[in-house]
């Protein structure tokens, strides 16, 4: 982004942008920061021109300066898990041929023979802090900016690349949508290698001039005892924090269990996003809060394209409309458009927030656009004027009788079950019905679950059609970093316990 748009309030220079537990960082004081760190990425240089430099940082300050340092001095900034695995940041390093990997130095001794033997520069962000900012380039909006790597759910992690002009696009069209201001107070707690974290929490917040109060990972105490201090005005996290919440909620003596509900009620807004919310999950934050969770839907490749309004009627289960500015299409499997309300079809997005390409695969790019169009692989169904999610295209659409089936409509049927925790639900390959029904579920503690009593209590919930032919219990589902359950795993763990 132009140097000129961090921070937006150029006059405000001791409004403070990041708590980092005890420390306050100004705007003038961050803005100071990135410069200099761009100065010391350049040394001597005009232009990174386009160089990939990776980050392995946590959120904290040295998170900030290092991104908009990168994006100041020319170069693409690639955002690292901080709780990835070796084998998955040897992928991730030689997938975006980065050249210096930016890390603190207690991280040092874990990435340094990855480093040493893909020929990347290891340092630590005070190595690169030039004493004095020196002159940036100037960086068109049509340049790469950063290279975020998909979930790799359905297949190995791909790099997305967005241009500056894609990012200032997702961020611009959310600060009008959500109603951003200078005096909103925000937690971060999101990973921040994926766009929930990056792009809807920490660059809407600088945008507006607003404060981000850092975390390094989800604390459920430490954050409630500021809610019920009345320290935050927005709250944005996936579904599985709202149940961990939740949960908390539920060991808390009333009193204080009232002064956390109290602070969220609060609030002028709750986002629920990057899975989907179950109806019951939904229903019940609204029941504890008084919060109607604001649900949207987004994905690596796009930022936000569609969301409930923030004013106006939010729909349980339901991800709104397009936001200004995003076109959105159903498409058949005719590859025609669908006219018709109430007929399932794949999500296609147009806008200016579409990512530019998927780094190194140019057959990849050119496979997941059609006239234009970026095929999301994810179907939706559109009822009374509001997108519903019905999943994956290879994932949640179940094919079996000859109907197309959500396993997220299903999902959310069985969470109503008294003794259901956790759900997830798949199809798998069947000679009769082409594919059944498979739910994995985690029970509720204490109480009882049973599989037969499970189905015959579906038929009173679900079409005949759409209730599972078979249940398996476990412990946990496997879930990624964002929270979304990764399927695959679960059709591997169930070939192992039928062998």
């Amino acid at each position: 982004m132009p140097t000129d748009r961090f921070p937006l309030l150029q006059g405000d220079n001791d409004r403070i942008a990041l708590i980092d537990g005890e420390r306050r960082v100004t705007y003038g004081a961050l803005s100071g920061l990135a410069d200099r760190l761009a100065t010391g990425l350049l040394d001597g240089m005009e232009d990174l021109a386009e160089e990939r430099i990776a980050f392995f940082l946590p959120a904290s300050p040295d998170y900030v300066a290092v991104m908009h340092g990168v994006w100041r001095a020319g170069g693409i900034a690639v955002p690292l898990n901080v709780g990835a695995t070796i084998a998955e940041l040897d992928h991730y390093l030689r997938c975006a041929r980065v050249t210096r990997l930016v890390a603190q130095a207690k991280h040092h001794a874990m990435l340094g023979a990855l480093c040493a033997q893909l020929g990347i520069r290891l340092l630590q962000p005070d190595e690169l802090m030039a004493d004095a900012a020196g002159v940036l380039p100037d960086i068109a909006d049509s340049r790469r900016a950063m290279m975020v790597f998909t979930s790799g759910t359905t297949s190995k992690p791909k790099g997305v690349v967005t241009t500056h002009g894609n990012i200032r696009a997702q961020i611009t069209v959310l600060l009008e949508a959500w109603g951003w201001s200078d005096s909103d107070r925000i937690p971060l707690f999101l990973p921040l290698h994926h766009v929930h974290g990056i792009i809807n929490v920490l660059s809407c917040a600088l945008w507006a001039g607003a404060t981000v109060h850092l975390f390094p990972r989800f604390d459920a105490a430490a954050i409630c005892n500021n809610v019920a201090a009345g320290d935050y005005s927005v709250f944005m996290a996936v579904p599985t924090i709202y149940v961990k919440l939740l949960d908390h909620l539920e060991r808390l003596e009333g009193a204080e269990a009232k002064r956390v509900c109290d602070g969220f009620a609060a609030m002028r807004l709750n986002v629920s996003g990057s899975a989907a919310c179950p109806v019951p999950l939904f229903e019940q934050w609204q029941a504890r809060t008084g919060q109607i969770l604001l649900e949207r839907y987004g994905m690596t490749e796009i930022g936000m394209a569609l969301s409930n309004p923030y004013l106006g009627e939010r729909r349980a289960g339901h991800v709104g409309q397009p936001l200004p500015g995003v076109e959105v299409r159903l498409y058949g499997e005719d590859e025609q458009p669908i006219t018709e309300a109430g007929q399932p079809g794949e999500i296609r997005i147009k806008g200016p927030n579409v990512f530019l390409e998927y780094w190194d695969n140019a057959e990849a790019t050119v496979k997941s656009f059609r006239d234009g169009w970026f095929c999301t692989g994810d179907m939706a169904v559109v009822e009374e004027g509001s997108y519903r999610i019905m999943g994956r295209t290879s994932i949640d659409i179940i094919k079996s009788g000859g109907y197309k089936l959500s396993a997220l409509e299903i999902e959310a049927a069985l969470l109503a079950h008294p003794a259901v925790a956790e759900v997830a639900v798949i199809g798998v390959e069947d000679a009769t019905w082409g594919e059944k029904i498979v739910a994995f579920v985690v029970p509720r503690p204490g109480r009882k679950a049973d599989a037969e009593e499970i189905i015959d209590w579906s038929a009173g919930q679900l079409s005949i059609y759409k209730i599972p032919r078979l249940i398996h219990f476990v412990d946990s589902l496997p879930r990624n970093a964002m929270g979304k359950v990764t399927k695959p795993d679960l059709k591997a763990l169930l070939s192992t316990t039928s062998a």
